[in-house]
Formats: C-alpha cells, sequence, structure tokens
C-alpha cells in the first residue's frame, strides 16, 4: 500500500490556483509567490501549462496527503498575503493502493506509461500519401 511512515496515503495532485479581485490582469507574481512556497515543502512538484498533452494550466504535486493539503494551504495564504482578496482553485487527487509508489515518481510514471503506449501506436501508423 502507497503510505508514507505515517500512515498518510501517497498523493498525486493537480491543482490551479487562480488570484481573483488583483489590481493587474496577470497572475505571474502570485503564481511565483506559490512555488517560493512549494519550493519550501520539500515536495516534488512540477508547473504546466496549456498544451496539446496538458489538459491545462496548473501544477503537479505529490507527497504525503496531509503535506501535500497543507501546501495547497500555505500556497493560498502567501497568495492572500501578496494582497489577492480572493482564490479560486480547483485541485485533482489520485491515490492508489493497490501497489507501491516511490516518493516522487507517482506522476512521471503515469506520464511515462502514456508516452509508451502513444509511442506503441505511432510505430504501427502506415502514412498514405
Amino acid at each position: 500500500m502507497s503510505q508514507g511512515p505515517s500512515g498518510d496515503l501517497y498523493a498525486v495532485a493537480d491543482f490551479c490556483l487562480v488570484p481573483i479581485g488583483t489590481a493587474e490582469p496577470s497572475v505571474a507574481e502570485y503564481v511565483a509567490e506559490c512555488v517560493r512556497v512549494l519550493e519550501k515543502t520539500g515536495l516534488k512538484f512540477k508547473m504546466h501549462s496549456r498544451s496539446f498533452r496538458r489538459s491545462g494550466y496548473g501544477t503537479n504535486l505529490e507527497g504525503p496527503w496531509t503535506e501535500v493539503m497543507q501546501a495547497i494551504h500555505a500556497c493560498h495564504a502567501a497568495v492572500h498575503a501578496k494582497g489577492a482578496p480572493r482564490i479560486a482553485t480547483d485541485i485533482r487527487i489520485g491515490t492508489r493502493v493497490d501497489r507501491e509508489i516511490a516518493p516522487g515518481t507517482g506522476n512521471e510514471g503515469k506520464v511515462k506509461r502514456v508516452e509508451e503506449i502513444l509511442a506503441r501506436d505511432s510505430t504501427h501508423v502506415t502514412h498514405s500519401t
């Protein structure tokens, strides 16, 4: 079962934090503040932006459930402290207990598996003109 030493479930989260009611249209300063917070957590995270292989803007974050949720909470607190009066956040969290997941490899493993399937498909496709 994928649990840490504390018995916490290992979580792979995808979250998108959106500051609302800021004075400027760009939210880059607020996102950078959240990244500063995440860097201090020691959890594995990766920002992503819209592309054909991604579903939207946001950040993948993984680790023990409690630490992941605390990190998202800390991002909210930091972005409010920076001046955002409101924040809307979408969060998707996956856990699994049917096999062990090495810390820091949860999202990589999922992405790698999909890329392997797509690579296999592309070798079987015949292009005609």
